[in-house]
This record gives structure tokens, sequence and C-alpha cells, in this order.
């Protein structure tokens, strides 16, 4: 018999309800193409997914559990990942209060008062500064695997085929050589002439979306959402770190603080 305590128990609610409202938006969608009320149900991935399931090929049919699964995906690899951004963010810019200050005085001459809007993200030049320093210090993600198909030469090294790599991103974020002696410390400054400049010409050290042709998909769509997020909280709020915050990043699939960020906001 397997006994759970307090925490185990709150987390198989917590999964029992993500999978309730998964379960949900999947079956009223999948109710709208099979009446076929949405005319354009594959123009987005869930529609691509559900059609996928009423494929009259067998072998290409998806199960509920099947999409239930991608969904989940798309939120840990979406969601989760901009908030660990936006959190470690807040952070920096709650201690480094000069560079929230400027990245408040850009987002007030791009956007006033106003929401962010589509032309006025590509002008947020520290903002993206900022960012990229706050991905280099604390990638959500902080390694990713590869696999050798063929023997491949990389520089003196022979690769021989059907080997598993890992690429840690830490080590090269925050690599001497590369980055400089202060590479440890945080300066969105070292980003002022975009990343080729900052990585002295090798782009391959800076990866936390990846790199490649298999580069996250995603990337673009979630630099937009932080500047937005950001811009936003910039716009009302001016911050600094609680003193009770205990600074503990720990690696549990992706880079979190252990115990939260605590954040004092103060309306502007």
């Amino acid at each position: 018999m397997i006994f759970k305590d307090k925490e185990d128990l709150e987390t198989d609610k917590l999964l029992a309800g993500i999978q309730d409202i998964i379960t949900k938006i999947i079956r009223n969608r999948d109710y709208t193409i099979v009446s076929e009320d949405e005319d354009n149900s594959t123009t987005d991935y869930l529609g691509i997914l559900l059609n996928a399931r009423h494929d009259p090929n067998d072998n290409y049919k998806l199960a509920i559990q099947d999409i239930i699964d991608e969904c989940r995906t798309f939120y840990i690899a979406g969601h989760g990942t901009i908030s660990l951004l936006l959190t470690w963010a807040t952070l920096l810019l709650g201690i480094h209060t000069e560079w929230q200050e400027k990245a408040r005085k850009e987002v007030q001459q791009v956007f006033g008062n106003h929401n962010p809007y589509s032309e006025g993200i590509a002008r947020l030049k520290k903002m993206s500064m900022i960012i990229n320093e706050t991905l280099r210090l604390y990638p959500p993600a902080i390694s990713t695997g590869r696999k050798v198909y063929k023997e491949t030469s990389v520089g003196d090294l022979v690769l021989p085929a059907n080997l598993n790599i890992q690429i840690p991103f830490l080590p090269l974020h925050q690599d001497r050589e590369i980055w400089g002696e202060d590479a440890h410390l945080f300066k969105p400054e070292r980003f002022s002439e975009g990343v080729a400049n900052a990585v002295n010409s090798n782009p391959g050290a800076f990866l936390p979306f990846g790199y490649g042709p298999r580069i996250c998909v995603g990337n673009n769509f979630g630099i937009n959402e932080a500047k937005i997020t950001l811009s936003m909280i910039l716009q009302r709020y001016r911050f600094t770190l609680s003193p009770n915050y205990v600074h503990a990043p720990v690696h549990y699939i992706s880079l979190r603080p252990k115990s939260g960020v605590q954040i004092i906001f103060q309306a502007i």
C-alpha cells in the first residue's frame, strides 16, 4: 500500500483538474468539427490534432488521451517557460533597479499609458537586452539532447553513430572566454549590438531556445509575450526584491526558484 502525504494529494488534485479542463476544451472543439460548425478547424494546431482523431486510416488516428498529452506539452513548453522567464526577469529588475528605470522610460516613450501594440514591440531595444541577459543567466531549459545518426566530426572530435549527447546551456552561457570576466554578472548592455556581437560571432554559445534547424518554433512568440507582459507591469508598478527572498535555483525539468520569488510592488 502506498501512503501519500498532503503535497502528493494536492498534486493529484491539480493534475485531475488540469485533465478535466483540457478534456472539456477538446470535446467541445471536437463537437464543432464533427458537426461541421467550424469551417477553419485545421487552421490551428489543436484543430489539426482533432482532425487526426477522425482520420480514416487507423495508422494516423489519435486517441483523446494522445491529444490531452500534447496539450500538456503545449502548456509546459509555452506557458511554463515564459512564466519562468518573467519570474527571473522580475527578480533581476527588482535587484538592478537602474535597469528597471531604463526599461520603464523606454516603455513610456514607446507606448505611453496605452497597452502595448505590435509596431511598438520591435522598438523596445533595452527590453530586448534585458530579456536576452535574463535568458543567458537563467535559461528556463538548461540543456538539450541530440542523437548522432552517422559518424560526424566536430572540430577535433569524432562522434560515432548512434551516440546520444547532452548539450548544457549554462556552461556556455557563462563561459568567461566567450562573455568576458564579468560573465556571472547581470549586464544587459552586452547585448546592445545584438546577439552576434555579444558572443564574439559565436551564436552557438547562446542557446535559450536551442540553435540551428531545430530551434524552438515559439522563439519570437515567447520573446514578444515577455515584452508585452513586462511593459504592462512597468507601466503600473515599481518593484524591489523582498528581503525575505532566498536565492535557490533548482533544476526540475526547467530552471526555477525553489521557493518562488518574493517581490514588493508599489503602484505608480
